[in-house]
């Protein structure tokens, strides 16, 4: 059995122009799925838009941080199979090693790390790894893969476990 590293709370904030899958209304009614190994975690649906704000907490246990969080989007529909409405993956790895590190001496407000968009992630803007109000926190923008449009606004911060050696 994997070791548990600690806790990621991925808060998903908001859908940014996301795909019409609904043409009779002009919008579609999206959810989030969240995948990390085993684990899958859904937000609510929101009912007859492209710009949904969820504001909702997802947490994902990490016991390998190697493997990417992997994000898909599907619009809900009650009578057949819901529509997929892209998807999208991020990498952990720069983020647990930055959480699991002592940062008791590091100034509140540091930029930890940078990272940019590049064709191998589905960044859209730069992104900061940031220690602020004693958490590792990130704010990410993604692209979403396999549709025309659509971006995804996520907030990532870290849940250190007690007795978890860092």
């Amino acid at each position: 059995m994997e070791c548990l590293l600690g806790l990621l709370k991925v808060k998903v904030v908001r859908g940014v122009h996301l795909a019409i899958c609904d043409p009779l209304t002009h919008s579609s009614d999206p959810y989030v799925v969240l995948r990390l190994d085993q684990q899958k975690v859904k937000s609510s649906i929101k009912y007859r838009t492209i710009n949904p704000e969820w504001n909702e907490e997802l947490t994902l246990s990490i016991t390998n941080m190697m493997h990417p969080v992997k994000i898909e989007l599907f619009d809900h529909d009650t009578f057949t199979k819901d529509d997929g409405m892209g998807d999208a993956e991020f990498c952990i790895l720069d983020f647990v090693e930055i959480a699991k590190q002592d940062l008791s001496d590091v100034p509140d407000g540091t930029v930890m790390k940078t990272i940019y968009p590049e064709k191998d992630n589905c960044f859209a803007t730069e992104s900061h790894i940031t220690w602020k109000d004693g958490k590792v926190s990130q704010d990410i923008v993604l692209k979403l893969r396999n549709t025309d449009t659509g971006e995804l606004v996520l907030h990532l911060h870290w849940v250190n476990i007690p007795g978890v050696t860092r």
